[in-house]
C-alpha cells in the first residue's frame, strides 16, 4: 500500500514536472517565434523603406524623363551634398561677385548642369524633387496649395522657431492667421510700428555717431542689425512691456546661438535627450523663457481688463484669446480656443522670423550700397528731398521709390530664405509630372532669383532699375520674385519687414555715407538664413564730415 502511494506520488510529480517543463518550453517557443516575426517584419519594413520604395520612385520618375544623382542605401545623397557644401564654403568668393548660387546651393548648381533644373535627389530614403519653374511654383503655392503641406521642422528647430504660424497646419493655422492678420495690415504697420522702428533706429545711429566721432569708423553691421531687429520686435510685440519682452527675447537669441552651433556639427541621434552640461543649460533657458512669457501674459491680461492698451501684438493675441473662449462658450466657433501656450509660441515665432529676416535683409542691402555707391548716392538724394532731416513717416516712406527698388533688388540677389519645402498630401499632376503622395518638393528661391532666362543676362548683377515698373514686371514671369513665398502661406510679416527695412535704410542714408571695408570678405552662406560667413564690415562717415 505504502509503495503504491509512493509510486503514484512519484509519477504525479514526474508527469507534473514534465508537463510544466513542456508548457514552459512551448511558451518560450511562442515568444521566440513572435520575436522572430517581429524582427522579420521590421527587416521587411526597413527594406521597403530604404530599398524597395526608393527603387520604385526612381523607376516612376525615370519613366517621365526625370533623373538625378543615384540613390545610395540609407544615406541617399546627403553625404555628397555635405561634401559639396563644405568645399564651396571653405573659400571666399571673387571680389564682390553676386553669382552666389554655386557657393550657397552648390549641390543644386552642380546637379542642374547634369540633370536639368527639375531633378530628383535623396535625403536618406526620403525623395525630394526640385521645382524651379515659376509657373509650377505658382500652382504649388497658390492655385492648388491644399494639395501641398508645409514640412514640419525638426524638434530642435521647432523649439527655436516656436510652434506658431511657421509650423502650424490645418484649422489651427487658419485660426491663428485670422487672429494675427490685422496686426500686420499695412495701415496698422504704418500707424503702430513706424514710431517703434524710428525709436530703436535712433538709438543705434546715435551710438554709431559716437563711435565715428571717436575714430571708430568700421562697423560690423550684421551684429548691429541683429540687435536692432530684436529691439524693434520687442517694442512692436510687447509695447508697454517692452523691457520685459526684450529680456525674454535676449534669452531666445541665446538659444539661437546654440541652434546655430548645432547646425555646424554632426549630432548623434538622441543626444539632445542626454543630460549634458549644454543640454541642461538649454533646458533651463527654455523653462525660464516659458515662465517669463507666461507671467508677462498674465500681467497684460489683468492690465487689459482695467482698460490697458491692446494695440501691440501681445495685446491683440490676448484679446483674441478672450474672444475665442467666449465664442466656444456660446458654441459659435468649432475651433479650439486660443490658449496662453499658443500666445507664447506666437511670440517666439515673431521674434525668430522677424529678427532673422530683417537683420539679414538690412545687412545685404547695406553691403550692396557700400559696393555700388552710385545707387547709394541716388537713394540718399531722394531721401533728403522727401524727408529732409525728419524721421520718415507713413506718408513720406511711400515716396521713397529708389529705396524700394534697392530693397527688392537686395532680396532678389540675397533672399533671406534660399529655398522652401513642401510635401505632397495625395497623388497630383503638376504640369506634365505625376507626383506620388509623400514626395517632398524643394523650391530653390535663390536659383529662381538668379535665373538668366527669367531676369536677363545681367541676372547676377546689382541693378535696382529692373524694379522701376514694379515687382510683377521686373522679370519675364510675374512669379519669378518670391522672397516671402506665395499664396495663403505668404509670410505674414512681409509688410512689417519691408517697412522696417525701408525706414531704417532711409535713416542711415540721412546721417551717413559708407563704403565697404578692406577687411570685408565676401562669403555668403546659409545658417538658418543667408548671411555673411565672416561678418559684414562697413566704414561709415557722418554725412556732414564726408
Amino acid at each position: 500500500m505504502s509503495y503504491g502511494i509512493i509510486y503514484l506520488t512519484w509519477k504525479t510529480e514526474v508527469v507534473g514536472s514534465v508537463t510544466t517543463a513542456t508548457m514552459e518550453w512551448n511558451v518560450r517557443v511562442v515568444v521566440a517565434m513572435a520575436a522572430c516575426a517581429m524582427v522579420v517584419a521590421e527587416i521587411v519594413r526597413i527594406t521597403r523603406l530604404v530599398w524597395w520604395r526608393p527603387r520604385k520612385i526612381q523607376m516612376h520618375f525615370q519613366s517621365q524623363g526625370i533623373r538625378g544623382p543615384p540613390y545610395k542605401l540609407f544615406l541617399g545623397n546627403a553625404k555628397e551634398m555635405m561634401k559639396m557644401m563644405q568645399q564651396a564654403s571653405s573659400n571666399p568668393m571673387g571680389y564682390f561677385s553676386h553669382d552666389i548660387l554655386p557657393r550657397v546651393l552648390s549641390f543644386y548648381h552642380q546637379w542642374t548642369k547634369i540633370y536639368g533644373s527639375t531633378f530628383l535627389l535623396w535625403f536618406g530614403p526620403v525623395a525630394r524633387i526640385n521645382i524651379a519653374d515659376p509657373q509650377l511654383v505658382q500652382e504649388i503655392f497658390s492655385v492648388r496649395s491644399d494639395d501641398y503641406e508645409k514640412i514640419e521642422a525638426n524638434t530642435a528647430l521647432k523649439k527655436l522657431e516656436g510652434e506658431g504660424l511657421l509650423n502650424l497646419k490645418g484649422e489651427k493655422w487658419a485660426q491663428h492667421r485670422r487672429i494675427i492678420n490685422p496686426a500686420f495690415h499695412m495701415e496698422n504697420i504704418k500707424d503702430l510700428t513706424i514710431p517703434a522702428i524710428a525709436t530703436s533706429a535712433t538709438i543705434m545711429l546715435d551710438k554709431w555717431k559716437n563711435w565715428t566721432e571717436s575714430g571708430r569708423n568700421e562697423i560690423e553691421v550684421s551684429e548691429e542689425f541683429q540687435t536692432l531687429s530684436a529691439d524693434i520686435i520687442a517694442r512692436a510685440a510687447f509695447g508697454s512691456s517692452y523691457e520685459e519682452g526684450k529680456r525674454i527675447f535676449t534669452m531666445q537669441a541665446e538659444q539661437m546661438l546654440f541652434a546655430g552651433e548645432a547646425f555646424r556639427k554632426v549630432i548623434l541621434p538622441g543626444s539632445r535627450f542626454l543630460p549634458t552640461k549644454r543640454n541642461l543649460y538649454q533646458w533651463r533657458l527654455d523653462k525660464e523663457i516659458k515662465k517669463s512669457l507666461s507671467e508677462l501674459i498674465q500681467r497684460r491680461e489683468q492690465d487689459l481688463q482695467v482698460g490697458g492698451t491692446g494695440s501691440d501684438l501681445l495685446g491683440l493675441l490676448i484679446n483674441a484669446k478672450a474672444t475665442s473662449f467666449e465664442e466656444k462658450r456660446k458654441k459659435e466657433n468649432r475651433s479650439s480656443p486660443v490658449k496662453v501656450e499658443d500666445i507664447m509660441e506666437e511670440c517666439k515665432t515673431f521674434f525668430f522670423a522677424g529678427r532673422q529676416t530683417t537683420s539679414n535683409m538690412l545687412t545685404w542691402t547695406i553691403v550692396l550700397l557700400a559696393i555700388h555707391k552710385e545707387w547709394q548716392h541716388m537713394a540718399r538724394k531722394q531721401v533728403l528731398e522727401v524727408c529732409g532731416e525728419n524721421v520718415p513717416d507713413k506718408n513720406s516712406v511711400n515716396q521713397l521709390r529708389i529705396v524700394d527698388m534697392i530693397v527688392n533688388e537686395s532680396m532678389r540677389l540675397y533672399p533671406p530664405v534660399v529655398a522652401m519645402m513642401r510635401r505632397i498630401k495625395k497623388e497630383v499632376k503638376l504640369g506634365s509630372l505625376r507626383l506620388p503622395p509623400g514626395l517632398e518638393l524643394m523650391i530653390p528661391i535663390l536659383a529662381i532669383h538668379h535665373d538668366p532666362i527669367l531676369w536677363g543676362e545681367d541676372a547676377n548683377e546689382f541693378n535696382p532699375a529692373r524694379f522701376s515698373n514694379g515687382v510683377s514686371k521686373a522679370a519675364k514671369h510675374p512669379m519669378a520674385f518670391i522672397p516671402f513665398g506665395l499664396g495663403p502661406r505668404t509670410c505674414i510679416g512681409k509688410n512689417f519687414t519691408l517697412m522696417e527695412a525701408k525706414v531704417v535704410l532711409a535713416m542711415i542714408l540721412q546721417h551717413f555715407t559708407f563704403e565697404i571695408s578692406p577687411s570685408y570678405v565676401h562669403a555668403p552662406t546659409v545658417l538658418l538664413m543667408l548671411h555673411p560667413q565672416h561678418g559684414a564690415q562697413v566704414i561709415f562717415h557722418p554725412l556732414n564730415q564726408s
